[in-house]
């Protein structure tokens, strides 16, 4: 008897293991992929809470959330021109837990830093762009500058003494009022911030005259009479600020600033789950509900590919890098 059972439980035994191999197999690395989202997933903003980049990352996490049943959670890493939180992503586990928001800022990287602590080039994946908005030049309600042209006047008068806000050396609203000042010949007086929502602050405080901030991150203070846009980038008008004229319109030719919000992932993260990260974007972006908020926020709501948005930041940083050599910016 204990013979019979010896002999029928080794093959037994062994066909248990071979199923559970087989099983294994079966849910393996792929299938894990494929599964993704499984758990939250972490969208890291590497800026404090209220800016550009920090609202329309939440509204997106909001949509993610929503059409995955899994929580896209917005934690905020702001420092160092962004770079505390994009090292972090750019250090982190490449399996599309952790990814990490930003706009325009990232092509300049390279221009204000001499050397960054990840690789700009490599490690970090851009996986998606999907929100548009133009930058605006705003001055508090109450200012004495009525448009563009009475701005620029008083400059030309008296050079560094009109000031400007940003949140930080070497982000997009100082290149931006640095490529105002060289297409108009003028010079202003930065005064930076640890953050665009602190600049904007200042300007509703009248401790600075003027900043440049995309509509995303001004339209709700203008709106709501606080403050005054006195020119927005692009070749219209935005159907939001109907009244607000373009810089070309304003009599400045060649300034164009447009910024754009997307989505990086750390180098290695599977291709299934970076195009299932651009499928899930693009469908959040054709939802009738984010549209219309990309249009309150004055912004163009579309989607780019992996492809596309590499030939953007390319673009975008070869641009940069003429600002800053034109500027005299000292990378540090």
């Amino acid at each position: 008897m204990n013979n019979t059972l010896s002999f029928f439980k080794i093959p037994v035994r062994a066909f248990s293991l071979a199923c559970v191999a087989l099983l294994v197999s079966g849910i393996g690395p792929a299938h894990a992929e494929d599964s993704w989202p499984s758990r939250a997933v972490r969208i890291i903003v590497p800026y404090g809470p209220g800016g550009a980049v920090d609202v329309a990352t939440r509204k997106m996490a909001q949509k993610l959330s929503e059409q995955t049943g899994q929580s896209f959670v917005v934690e905020n890493k702001p420092g160092a021109t962004g770079t505390i939180g994009l090292t972090q992503v750019a250090r982190s586990a490449p399996d599309g837990y952790t990814l990490v928001a930003n706009d325009t800022t990232l092509s300049l990287l390279p221009h204000i830093f001499k050397t960054l602590p990840f690789d700009h080039a490599q490690d970090l994946v851009p996986v998606t762009a999907y929100l548009f908005a133009p930058m605006t030049l705003a001055v508090n309600a109450n200012s004495p500058y009525k448009t563009l042209d009475d701005l620029l006047q008083q400059a030309r008068k008296e050079p560094d003494t009109i000031t400007y806000g940003s949140g930080g050396p070497g982000t997009i609203p100082h290149f931006a009022a640095e490529s105002l000042g060289l297409t108009a010949g003028v010079k202003f007086m930065h005064v930076p911030f640890k953050g665009a929502a602190e600049a904007t602050q200042a300007i509703l405080a009248q401790t600075i005259d003027m900043q440049f901030a995309s509509t995303t991150g001004v339209i709700g203070n203008v709106q709501g009479g606080k403050l005054r846009l006195l020119a927005i980038s692009g070749d219209q008008r935005t159907a939001a600020l109907p009244d607000v004229p373009t810089f070309t319109e304003s009599g400045l030719q060649g300034f164009g600033v447009i910024n754009w919000t997307g989505i990086w992932a750390p180098k290695g993260t599977p291709d299934s789950v970076l195009q299932r990260l651009q499928k899930e974007v693009a469908t959040a972006m054709a939802d009738p509900d984010m549209q219309e908020f990309a249009q309150k926020m004055g912004a163009q709501p579309r989607h780019v590919d992996t492809a596309d948005f590499t030939q953007m930041l390319k673009g975008s940083s070869e641009m940069w890098g003429v600002v800053a050599s034109k500027t005299g910016f000292e990378s540090r």
